[in-house]
């Protein structure tokens, strides 16, 4: 029994930073631009965040830092590829080779193999215990003692719907994605939905790095994101663009990764060889969903004619 609990406390652990990058691609999703860039985007969160903390000992200072950061490139993303008129996909990942460059240099001058936080006071211990829900049995040791982010990633799945499905900038952002041009003919202004879309997604892909590099791990270095960005894509791919649904397969994700990290623990010589279990199920997940719109397809073809 407390091997479940721990998977299922782990899956909330890693589920995160996938939920919050798989929302922050989404939102440019939603408005017709694909973000290849979640993964360095993320990068350059949790790198910044621990080189501003480690500097100035200062938890908040690197949240910021990590805001503004984002803020650029999310500008700097939306200008190459939308002002620009540039391919999204080489920019994207302009931006996750930029991100493991300037990461790397930056250890190298440091003469560091990575730049740890775990010295500073409050980044030891951030996980918080939830009043009540704590001592209830099972589900207190479920749910309570996670990091600040990760229940800001849950509580933003509710944000993002209520964004995306109850606002006029929502509504803007669907039109956008879905019929460009007819959202010009009515005067919605679509350069500046997609700026604020990738640069609002940017500002979630952040967070997922801070959650990682500072709250995760306390120390930042080149391999921190692991893919989470190219999962993320997979996500909401899988969920159709859906925050509920594609959160889900965030979670799915989340909980491939914790089988994976507690069974290595449990068999020790073989460990490696079940890394693969997140890059797996990502393969069937994508094999599942793409088989069973094809089928979908065929039959509403069937039935026009």
């Amino acid at each position: 029994m407390d091997f479940i609990i721990k998977i299922l406390h782990d899956t909330l652990y890693f589920s995160g930073p996938i939920i919050l990058c798989t929302l922050g691609g989404l939102l440019a999703y939603k408005a017709g631009v694909i973000n290849i860039g979640l993964e360095g985007m993320m990068m350059f969160g949790g790198f910044i965040a621990t080189l501003i903390i480690f500097t100035t000992q200062s938890w908040w200072l690197g949240l910021i830092a990590a805001v503004v950061l984002a803020i650029i490139l999310g500008i700097l993303y939306s200008y190459f590829g939308i002002t620009m008129k540039g391919n999204f996909i080489i920019t994207g990942f302009a931006i996750n080779l930029l991100a493991v460059a300037i990461g790397r240099y930056t250890l190298a001058l440091m003469r560091r193999i990575d730049i740890s936080i775990i010295l500073v006071p409050g980044i030891m211990n951030p996980n918080i215990r939830l009043w009540l829900i704590d001592d209830i049995p099972i589900i207190g040791r479920i749910l309570s003692n996670h990091p600040l982010f990760t229940y800001i990633a849950f509580l933003m799945i509710i944000v993002v719907h209520v964004v995306m499905y109850h606002t006029k900038f929502g509504v803007y952002m669907r039109v956008v994605g879905e019929n460009e041009e007819a959202a010009k003919s009515v005067g919605i202004r679509t350069n500046r939905i997609k700026y604020y879309s990738i640069i609002l997604g940017s500002i979630l892909c952040a967070f997922a790095g801070f959650n990682v590099a500072v709250e995760q791990l306390a120390a930042f270095t080149p391999a921190i994101t692991a893919g989470t960005g190219f999962i993320a894509i997979a996500a909401f791919f899988c969920g159709n663009g859906s925050p509920l649904k594609s959160s889900l397969y965030a979670i799915l994700f989340g909980l491939a990764k914790s089988l994976a990290v507690n069974l290595s623990i449990r068999i020790g010589g073989i460990a490696t060889l079940l890394e693969i279990i997140p890059y797996l199920t990502i393969v069937i997940v994508l094999t599942g969903v793409a088989l069973t719109r094809y089928k979908k397809s065929l039959i509403r073809g069937l039935h026009h004619e």
